[in-house]
C-alpha cells in the first residue's frame, strides 16, 4: 500500500518529537520535510524577538540569512504573515517586497522570489514566529494542497513546543539558568547589538561569560581591536544579578590625563578651574551595577594607585573633597594590550592587574570564528539595506569566498565597515536595481587574502610527518572530523553525512581520537 505524502513527511517528525536532538537538528530535519512535501525553493523558520524576526534554520537559503534580523516594521510582507492567524500566499504580482529577494541559493542575475506564502506558529496562544515557503517560479505553489500545508504547521508548532522543553529540562539540569540569559541577550532582547555566531569558539566565549555573570568577581576582557570587547561586558552585565542598575562606561585612552581622576571619582565645584558645579563620577553612577573601563591599559601610573584604592576599598573621593564616599560597583575591563607583559616593563602595577584579572577572559578574533564571518555579514547587510532604503541587498558567492579567506585584522568592527562601503558602491553602481548585489570587487580585498581556508573550512593542508603511519593517519583524520564538526556547528549527524560515514561510527572515532 502506498504511503500518502503527508504521512511519509509526518511521521518521522513526529518519531522526533520523543528524541533529545541539538536545536539545530531538529529544526533542520523540520524544513528539510517541508521541502519534501512541498516544491519550494526555499523554507525558513523566524523566531519573533520583541518586533524582530530571527532566522534559527534556513533550507535553500544563502548563509548568511541567518545572521540576518528582520524588523517587522521594515518587511510588509513578514507583517501580513503575521497578522493573519492562517495561511497567507501573496499573489505573483504583488507589489511587497520579498525579505527573500536574492538570497535564495543557485540564484544568477537579478530574480526576485515570484511565489511567497507562509504562516505563523502560536505557542499557548502566543504568537512565537513563522514558517516560509519561498519560490522563484510564480505558479509553483498552484496545486498544492493547502491543507496539508495547514497539518504541517501543527506540527512544526509542536516541534518548537517539544525544542523548547527538551532545552529547558536541559538547562535546569545543568543548572544553567545564566547561560539561558545570555543566549536571551545574544539574540537581542537586551542590547541594541548582538552577539552572533555559531562556531565553537564563539559557544565556549558564551559559556564563559554565563559562568563569570552570575559572580561578583572582576572580569578583565582581552582580545584584538574590533572584536566587541564592550558587547562580551554588556552581556556580562545584562546576565549578572545587577542587571536591573545602570552598566556605565568609560573609554580611558578618549580622555587627557588631568580629566581621568574628575571622570572616575567626581568633583566638587571649584576643585579646577573649569569646576562650576558639582559632579558625580563614573563610579558613583554605576553604584549598585557594573562599571566597564574600556583601553585601562591607558591608564597612568598614578591614577592606576587611586584606581586600585578604590577597588580593595570601596570608598572614594571626589577631586577637592576630603569626604568619603562608598561605593557598590564590578568592574569589568578590556585591553587590547597583554598587561602581563606591561606588567613586565614597568608600565601598569602588577597589583592593579591582579585585582583586575580575577577572572580573565579572551575573546576570540574573527579569523578564528570561520562561517562566522557570513553570519556577520548577514547582519551588517540587513542594517545597511534598512538604512539607505534598499529592497534588497546580497552577497555574491565570490564575496562571499573572499570574506572567509580574508584575514579580518580588524575583525568585527572592520567587517561592518566594509560592508557599509561596499553597501554605498552597489547603490551607487546599481542604479535602480530591486536587487544590489555586492560582488567580490566591491569589497576590493584583492591581495588581501589569507592563504589558508578558514578553521570551520574541511579542506585543510596535508598533515606533516610526525612518526610512524599509525599516528600520521590519527593525525588526518583528528584535522577531518575537527574540520567536519565545526564546519556544521557541531551537529554530528550532518558531519557524518559529509564524511561519508554513519553517525554510530563517527562517534566511535571521534571517542578514540579523543574528540570528545
Amino acid at each position: 500500500m502506498t504511503t500518502h505524502p503527508l504521512l511519509r513527511a509526518l511521521i518521522p517528525l513526529v518519531a522526533d518529537l520523543s528524541r533529545e536532538l541539538p536545536e539545530e537538528e531538529r529544526y533542520r530535519r523540520l524544513l528539510g520535510a517541508l521541502r519534501a512535501l512541498l516544491p519550494a525553493d526555499a523554507a525558513a523558520l523566524l523566531r519573533l524577538d520583541g518586533d524582530t524576526l530571527v532566522p534559527l534554520a534556513v533550507d535553500g537559503l544563502s548563509a548568511d540569512t541567518l545572521g540576518r534580523r528582520f524588523r517587522v516594521s521594515e518587511h510588509p510582507r513578514l507583517a501580513a504573515l503575521l497578522e493573519h492567524r492562517g495561511l497567507t500566499r501573496f499573489a505573483a504580482d504583488c507589489a511587497l517586497p520579498d525579505p527573500y529577494d536574492g538570497l535564495v541559493e543557485g540564484l544568477h542575475g537579478h530574480l526576485e522570489v515570484h511565489d511567497c506564502m507562509g504562516c505563523p506558529l502560536y505557542l499557548d496562544e502566543q504568537p512565537w514566529g513563522l514558517l516560509t515557503l519561498d519560490s522563484l517560479d510564480p505558479s509553483r505553489f498552484d496545486h498544492i494542497d493547502l491543507d496539508n500545508l495547514e497539518a504541517f504547521a501543527s506540527l512544526a508548532a509542536a516541534t518548537v513546543r517539544a525544542a523548547e522543553r527538551i532545552s529547558d529540562l536541559t538547562r535546569r539540569a545543568e543548572h544553567d539558568e545564566q547561560l539561558v540569559e545570555v543566549y536571551r541577550q545574544a539574540a537581542g532582547q537586551q542590547a541594541d547589538r548582538e552577539l552572533i555566531g555559531q562556531s565553537r569558539e564563539h559557544r565556549r566565549l558564551l559559556e564563559e561569560i554565563a559562568l563569570v555573570a552570575g559572580s561578583d568577581l572582576s572580569v578583565l576582557i582581552s582580545g584584538e581591536t574590533g572584536v566587541g570587547k564592550e558587547l562580551v561586558a554588556q552581556a556580562i552585565h545584562s546576565a549578572s544579578p545587577r542587571a536591573r542598575k545602570p552598566l556605565i562606561s568609560l573609554n580611558c585612552a578618549a580622555l587627557p590625563d588631568t580629566l581621568v581622576e574628575s571622570e572616575l571619582f567626581g568633583h566638587v565645584r571649584g576643585a579646577f578651574s573649569g569646576a562650576v558645579s558639582e559632579r558625580h563620577g563614573k563610579f558613583e553612577l554605576a553604584d549598585g551595577g557594573s562599571l566597564f573601563l574600556d583601553e585601562v591599559g591607558e591608564l597612568p601610573l598614578a591614577m592606576q594607585a587611586k584606581l586600585l584604592r578604590v577597588l580593595q576599598s570601596g570608598q572614594l573621593q571626589r577631586v577637592g573633597s576630603d569626604r568619603e564616599h562608598r561605593v557598590d560597583v564590578r568592574v569589568i575591563a578590556a585591553t587590547n594590550r597583554d598587561l602581563a607583559e606591561e606588567v613586565r616593563a614597568g608600565r601598569f602595577r602588577a597589583d592593579l592587574y591582579h585585582r583586575l584579572s580575577v577572572y580573565p577572559l579572551p575573546v576570540p578574533p574573527l579569523r578564528e570564528r570561520g562561517h562566522d564571518v557570513l553570519l556577520l555579514a548577514g547582519y551588517f547587510l540587513e542594517e545597511n539595506r534598512a538604512r539607505l532604503g534598499l529592497r534588497s541587498l546580497r552577497l555574491t558567492s565570490e564575496a562571499q569566498a573572499a570574506l572567509l579567506t580574508y584575514d579580518w585584522p580588524g575583525n568585527v568592527r572592520e567587517l561592518e565597515h566594509l560592508i557599509g562601503r561596499a553597501a554605498l558602491k552597489a547603490m551607487a553602481a546599481g542604479e535602480r536595481r530591486r536587487i544590489l548585489s555586492i560582488g567580490a570587487e566591491l569589497l576590493d580585498l584583492q591581495g588581501k587574502y589569507i592563504a589558508a581556508p578558514p578553521p570551520d573550512s574541511p579542506v585543510s593542508s596535508p598533515p606533516q610527518a610526525v612518526g610512524d603511519l599509525r599516528e600520521a593517519v590519527e593525525q588526518f583524520q583528528r584535522q577531518q572530523v575537527g574540520a567536519a564538526l565545526e564546519q556544521h556547528q557541531h551537529n554530528w549527524a550532518a558531519a557524518a553525512r559529509a564524511l561519508g560515514m554513519d553517525r554510530a561510527n563517527l562517534h566511535r572515532l571521534a571517542k578514540r581520537l579523543g574528540l570528545r
